[in-house]
């Protein structure tokens, strides 16, 4: 096992495509829902206990060897808005030519042929940590890192907000963060006996109907 393969998954400069996705902060800030650093925390908290549950559940359960189209397939089922499992997709067609180029991969293989037009990011990502010799747990850190270091970076652009503020809204979620991360590898454990619908399926109504908002608007500046 590599730390080191974690610090280049998780790194925001590995060319998975999340830099072009805001993770619903966009909508959010337009709404008037993100107006400051408190707004951030609290969305991005938000975030991370329903979304973010949810994908580094898949994640974790990925890397544990749970076959990946079942995975897939529960994703959809956990994911009620068409622009939301579109943006899946797409990040997860971009995360999978980063990880077959990194960490070469029979799995990654066999699933890039499966599903030509992408499956779910965070089952891409869970195959990902297990071609790079990662844990579970690792997977589901890396899922829940980024359900929340996307929004955080986004409104930096979005507000101008102080990328020491938002870097601090980061940091005092690492508590729930590790919580989360916990939470969804015991659930991947649990869906290897009993299947995908032992995963969490948290929801996020506002991450929804923001997404098909969003998707509707003419000019914005992110694809998600």
């Amino acid at each position: 096992m590599s730390r080191a393969a974690l610090l280049v998954l998780a790194d925001g400069r590995f060319p998975a495509g999340g830099h072009a996705h805001s993770g619903g902060a966009e909508e959010a800030v337009g709404a008037g829902r993100i107006r400051d650093a408190g707004d951030l925390a609290a969305f991005c908290r938000g975030r991370l206990h329903t979304a973010g549950l949810v994908a580094a559940a898949l994640a974790a359960a990925a890397a544990d060897g749970t076959d990946p189209l079942a995975l897939d397939e529960a994703a959809d089922a956990r994911t009620p808005s068409p622009a939301l499992r579109t943006a899946a997709r797409r990040l997860g067609r971009q995360l999978m030519r980063a990880a077959r180029a990194a960490w070469p991969d029979p799995a990654l293989d066999a699933l890039a042929a499966a599903r030509p037009r992408g499956a779910h990011q965070p089952v891409v990502l869970g195959l990902a940590a297990r071609a790079a010799g990662l844990t579970p747990l690792d997977a589901a850190h890396a899922a829940a890192y980024e359900s929340v270091s996307g929004p955080a970076t986004a409104t930096v652009r979005l507000l101008s907000l102080d990328p020491f503020d938002a870097t601090a809204v980061l940091a005092r979620l690492a508590p729930e963060l590790d919580q989360v991360a916990a939470r969804a590898t015991e659930a991947a454990r649990r869906c290897a006996a009993e299947g995908p619908g032992a995963l969490p399926a948290a929801s996020a109504p506002l991450l929804e109907t923001g997404a098909e908002a969003h998707a509707a608007r003419p000019v914005r500046l992110f694809a998600s």
